[in-house]
């Protein structure tokens, strides 16, 4: 007994041999308007969707599958007989496949702001549909995807088409409708209400479960957006738990966030134990070991290049869990199969690629707080406002400059003193910032690391004149913060006194 496939897609990939599939294992296809005449024209057999309906497709396309032969044959009960009996008296025939993936709503607002034109492409008959055949699952195949073509028609050919099986395309279906409503949502209160509209729609695809949450007592996943780990992130070896992408996204941020530079990042738990720009990437990595050795065992490094073989024998001399980079070379990948441990990923091509997400949330207790999201302007340290009597030389800028935006990735409160374009010292999550800015100077001295001469960067202003007084006692000759206290004259003061060049970027840039 032939079945009936009612097929209507706007990713019209792949359909043809999908139908001309269906067409073998006895369907009979339905379908409408641009599905239809691709069909016919490639030689599927096909009945168009007024025949169905006996009714034409109206109003320019905005009605043409909301009709009850349509929803009737989907939804009615094949294992009720008053259903059956209903549907015999109203010539209503039943439809056991439905193939339909919608208006590309998110296509269109990327190519254009004509809100005419927009709201044109809101899928309305294909929901419809799909929530009907998902609703009916337990008697119709749903399919909302080009990339289940082929196990749908596995399924169908090798007694695979059970109930499980239509189940789970059931969740497909309901997840696709739910996030292409999200997408409309988002962007109407975004064009209409600033973007905080009375619901907030965050949707993400999983990529993969990590192996355990932060704890092994907790599940975790991964979750992206835009396909931006699909098509970027490579597993080269080992399994990205939970805590290493939570570190290496910190690390990531601070060694992408300087373009093309030969940047380093080593981090611990989220924030940066050591960073450097040099004229190699191997000086960067040795330069940015120094900052905290002993933090950078079972660390995370994130290079912002290639890692070749000389550099991963110097990298193999610690004890490292986690190294990310635009592409770790066959050669270097050798080296680093020594370490049963250590875990390899690459993001990226020539450097490591940010997402550039401009949305940020987070999770408390009861909801979540969003924002937009946070990053340092281009120009944000070459435009910042010099008050100090001494200006800072080149190099001092660039100084300032990997100060300021390690600062800016870096956990409340927390100071970044760099010297010769390496991080030598970080204070990172302090109570007070006094105490970051000692916290910082006294690892420095474990370390033997000479901060003199160095630039201090906050992300947020120094309260109290305390900070530059350490600073000044260690040596650092500029500094760059915000700005914006109440006692602002009084750091001005200290940093005329002591000879320091200081400089307000006028923008706060607080990490918690």
């Amino acid at each position: 007994m032939k079945k009936r496939a009612l097929v209507s897609v706007s990713d019209k990939n792949g359909v043809v041999d999908f139908c001309k599939s269906l067409v073998k294992n006895d369907y009979e296809i339905i379908s409408t308007g641009g599905t239809y005449k691709l069909l016919k024209e490639s030689g599927v057999d096909a009945i168009e969707i007024d025949e169905v309906t006996k009714f034409p497709e109206c109003f320019e396309g905005r009605v043409k599958t909301l009709n009850p032969y349509v929803h009737g044959g989907i939804l009615h009960r094949r294992d009720k007989q008053s259903h059956l009996d209903q549907a015999k008296e109203l010539n209503v025939e039943a439809i056991d496949l439905v193939c339909v993936n919608l208006y590309p709503f998110k296509e269109t607002i990327e190519r254009t702001d004509d809100f005419d034109d927009i709201i044109e492409n809101i899928d309305i008959g294909g929901p419809a549909m799909v929530r009907s055949a998902a609703k009916n699952f337990d008697a119709v195949i749903i399919v909302t995807n080009v990339e289940d073509y082929a196990e749908v028609i596995d399924a169908i050919e090798n007694e695979k088409n059970t109930k499980e099986f239509r189940r789970g395309y059931m969740i497909k279906a309901y997840e696709h409708t739910a996030a292409y409503d999200s997408m409309i949502a988002n962007y109407m209160n975004e064009r209409f209400n600033n973007g905080s509209g009375e619901k907030k729609f965050i949707v993400g695809n999983k990529v993969m479960d990590t192996r355990y949450g932060e704890n092994p007592h907790q599940k975790g996943a991964l979750y992206e957006f835009d396909k931006h780990f699909t098509n970027n992130f490579k597993t080269l070896k080992g399994e990205a738990s939970f805590n290493n992408l939570n570190d290496l996204n910190g690390a990531v941020k601070i060694a992408a966030g300087f373009g093309e530079e030969n940047a380093v990042c080593i981090s611990k738990h989220g924030n940066p134990c050591g960073f450097a720009i040099k004229e190699t990437l191997l000086e960067s990595y040795v330069e940015a070991l120094k900052c905290d050795p002993v933090s950078a065992f079972g660390g995370v490094v994130a290079v912002n290049g290639v890692v070749n073989k000389e550099m991963a024998e110097k990298m193999n001399e610690i004890f490292l869990e986690v190294i990310i980079a635009s592409r770790i070379t066959e050669e270097a990948q050798e080296v680093f199969a020594k370490k049963k441990r250590i875990k390899l990923f690459e993001m990226g091509a020539d450097n490591l690629l940010l997402a550039n997400d401009t949305d940020d949330f987070k999770h408390i207790e009861g909801g979540f707080i969003f924002q937009d999201a946070d990053r340092v302007g281009a120009d944000e340290v070459k435009n910042a406002k010099l008050v100090s009597q001494k200006a800072a030389d080149a190099q001092d800028m660039k100084d300032l400059e990997i100060a300021y935006k390690v600062a800016s990735l870096t956990k409340s409160n927390c100071v970044v003193y760099v010297k010769n374009s390496a991080m030598v010292a970080v204070g990172m999550g302090m109570t007070s910032r006094v105490d970051a800015a000692q916290c910082a100077l006294k690892k420095a001295k474990e370390m033997g690391l000479d901060v003199s001469g160095a630039a201090l960067a906050s992300e947020a202003f120094f309260p109290f004149r305390d900070s530059i007084d350490a600073a000044a006692a260690a040596g650092v000759k500029n500094v760059i913060e915000p700005g914006g206290s109440i006692r602002d004259d009084e750091i001005i003061e200290a940093a005329n006194e002591f000879g320091m060049s200081l400089y307000f970027s006028e923008v706060r840039h607080f990490l918690h």
